[in-house]
């Protein structure tokens, strides 16, 4: 595997408060958290469609498509760069292909296999634990989080707890979701390492296109032993949501807010999964909710709004 180079990200200008502490304008910030939450908010309707197709299409399948449909709708706009990109690309052959992996290849593969048991509010629950994991990487890597934002996190994940323990009953799907979590916190924290010169749209084409030929062998397995799946409309428009929305757009929106303010803030941000895929599932599968899920995520609302704002 090649050396991975620290991703030399200029930071953005800083004014002096009067005790002489830096103090980060609120643009890029802002920016930051918007991209994160529109991410945020796609996502959570990707694992509504996961459940919605976990009965008619296999899972393997389910991320071959998915990423074939992203591919074809970022290339327009990264595969030129990708290609001007080649030599840094191969320079950094080895974190590429972990992010391809742990990014496209495994996670949705995971999701996607949680989906054919789990309800989409549990797999929306679990994932949340996944900022515990961006902020651990975060501070491991010598970042300091903050009393505020270790304080948003901690509320925000007392809601998440309260919420599983209030009665969603856990499925053996649920373990390929905390590993589905597990790899999608390695992969938020990974990025933040990006070798500099990449830029967004040839990064995300390039993972894209990795993640997906290493998908290839699993698929043609998928099809010998599972068979293919009918294309109907019931099946063809999640596809191209997941494809289109879930990854084109989600990706480049969470790889630039990551970017702007590191994994540990976008994470905060990410708990409203939860809140969103509980709403989404209740109004397009019909599966329930009540005054207690409702009263958790108005405490995880409160710790992203706590967690979101500046360090301090």
């Amino acid at each position: 595997m090649a050396v991975v180079a620290r991703r030399t990200v200029t930071p953005p200008r800083t004014s002096a408060a009067p005790g002489g502490t830096p103090v980060t304008p609120a643009a890029p910030v802002a920016l930051g958290l918007g991209l994160a939450l529109l991410a945020t908010v796609v996502w959570s309707g990707s694992f509504v469609a996961s459940r919605a197709l976990g009965d008619s299409v296999p899972p393997v399948q389910h991320a071959f498509w998915r990423w074939v449909v992203a591919l074809a709708v970022v290339a327009p706009f990264g595969a030129r760069r990708a290609w001007r990109q080649r030599a840094l690309v191969r320079r950094h052959l080895g974190f590429v292909l972990l992010a391809s992996l742990l990014g496209v290849t495994v996670y949705n593969t995971l999701v996607n296999q949680a989906g054919v048991t789990t309800p989409a509010a549990n797999m929306g629950m679990i994932m949340a634990a996944s900022p515990v994991l961006m902020a651990v990487f975060e501070r491991a890597g010598g970042v300091r989080l903050g009393a505020r934002r270790v304080a948003g996190l901690l509320v925000a994940c007392a809601g998440v707890l309260l919420l599983v323990g209030g009665g969603a009953g856990f499925s053996a799907g649920d373990l390929w979701m905390i590993a589905a979590a597990c790899c999608f916190g390695s992969y938020s924290a990974l990025l933040r390492r990006r070798p500099a010169g990449l830029d967004g749209a040839g990064f995300l084409f390039t993972t894209f296109l990795c993640g997906t030929l290493m998908l290839l062998p699993a698929q043609g397995v998928s099809l010998a032993v599972q068979g293919g799946f009918r294309p109907e409309p019931d099946t063809l428009l999640p596809l191209l949501y997941v494809g289109v929305a879930s990854s084109a757009v989600a990706f480049f929106a969470w790889t630039r807010a990551i970017s702007l303010i590191g994994p540990s803030r976008a994470g905060v941000v990410y708990y409203l999964q939860p809140v969103c895929v509980a709403l989404l599932s209740w109004a397009l599968l019909a599966e329930p909710t009540g005054w207690a899920q409702a009263g958790c995520m108005a405490l995880i609302l409160g710790g992203v709004v706590l967690g979101a704002g500046a360090r301090r």
